[in-house]
Order: structure tokens, then C-alpha cells, then sequence
């Protein structure tokens, strides 16, 4: 990934990154998105992006045929492999998700786990190009991230030229990074993801949401 502040940051915050799936009142919004998810990608051979300490590949692999899990973090990746999964239906692997290896393989469907609103612009552009050149049309492209909850998430510090916003975020260590964050609406998602994708479906609850279409 292009913004190297994203990926020190995520490496840093390790095990850590899951603390925020403590909160009481995400308990039942966590539940829904499960089941949610669960029946999107069910039956599928998915490709996850963005897969972290593995939170929700777990989730993605109880119902999906196979899973290959990416993060471009090897130390998240090596929290994720510990999780309890299905032996051989889960695998991972080191990857760039923008810059995504010609051997990737072939996928019925992409989970992009609570990466979309962490790239800027060009960047989710450039995610969107990368999957079509690798994946070919027709695949089902998921979108799974966040939403802005007052009182819970942090406030949006600054807007850039090309209109990317950025939060202040600080690791448990005290270390401060200004990374790329944004909070869309659906019609922007709609408006982004038009020209690209058909059948464009849009879910939300309080602390998330999810995308799901295919792509041109």
C-alpha cells in the first residue's frame, strides 16, 4: 500500500487493533454484520484484503468455500494464523493490496475488510484497477468498514486538496499518526464505485456498513 503511515500504524497497534470490538453496544451490530456477511459470501472462494489480526476471516470462512487472507503486515498476518479456523480452508498471505502479485490466483469473491476508507482517492482507484486486471469481471466485490459514531470514533482532523479527510490516531504507546480516513455516504459510494461495478447494494447498522457488487 501506497501510505506507508497506514501500514506502521496497523503493525504497531498488533493484537491491540481487536480492542475496539470490546465496546458493549457493538456487540449486536457485530452479530448482524456476521450473519450479513456470512450470507454474501457463502459457498464463495473469496479473496479478503486488508485481513488484519484475522477478526473477520473467521468470520468470512464459516460459511465460504476457501479463504485467502492478505494483509501487507507479516506480523498481523502471523496473529491471524493463530485463530481457530477450519484446517485447509483458510490460508494467508503477505500481499500488497494495490500492488497485487500476477499469481494471486482466481476468486469468486473479494472481502475488503476496513481498508476502503483508509485509502485516498487515487488509491481506491488504483485498488479498483488492481482487482479487475487480476480478477476479471463479474467477480462479487465486498466492502466491509465503518461508519462514524459520535462519541465512539475520532473526529476527522483535516481535509486535503483532493478532499481526502484524516483523523489523528494514537497507538497505546503514545505514538501520533495523521492517517487518510473517510467516512462515505452511499450516494458517494454509489458515485465511486459506479462507473466500475453493477448491482450495487448497500447495508447498514450504527457502527458499520457493507458493499457488496460486482464488478464491470
Amino acid at each position: 500500500m501506497n501510505n506507508q503511515q497506514v501500514t506502521k500504524y496497523y503493525a504497531l497497534l498488533g493484537e491491540a487493533l481487536e480492542d475496539k470490538y470490546l465496546e458493549p453496544d457493538m456487540d449486536d451490530d457485530i452479530d448482524d454484520m456476521s450473519i450479513h456477511l456470512g450470507n454474501v459470501l457463502a459457498g464463495h472462494t473469496v479473496l479478503e484484503l486488508g485481513c488484519g489480526t484475522g477478526f473477520w476471516t473467521e468470520v468470512a470462512a464459516e460459511s465460504a468455500q476457501s479463504v485467502l487472507a492478505v494483509d501487507i503486515n507479516p506480523s498481523l498476518v502471523d496473529v491471524a494464523r493463530e485463530r481457530p479456523m477450519a484446517e485447509g480452508k483458510v490460508s494467508f498471505r503477505v500481499a500488497d493490496a494495490l500492488d497485487l502479485p500476477e499469481d494471486i490466483g482466481k476468486f469468486s469473491a473479494v472481502l475488503v475488510s476496513f481498508l476502503w476508507s483508509h485509502l485516498n482517492k487515487k488509491e481506491q482507484e488504483q485498488l479498483l484497477a488492481t482487482l479487475k486486471q487480476r480478477l476479471g469481471k463479474d467477480v462479487l466485490l465486498v466492502l466491509l468498514d465503518d461508519s462514524f459514531v459520535e462519541g465512539f470514533s475520532e473526529t476527522i482532523a483535516r481535509t486535503d486538496a483532493d478532499g481526502t479527510t484524516y483523523q489523528i490516531l494514537t497507538t497505546p504507546e503514545g505514538e501520533r499518526f495523521e492517517l487518510p480516513k473517510s467516512y462515505q455516504s452511499d450516494s458517494a459510494l454509489r458515485k465511486r464505485l459506479g462507473n466500475v461495478s453493477k448491482e450495487i447494494k448497500i447495508e447498514r447498522v450504527e457502527f458499520f456498513w457493507i458493499l457488496t457488487c460486482r464488478l464491470k
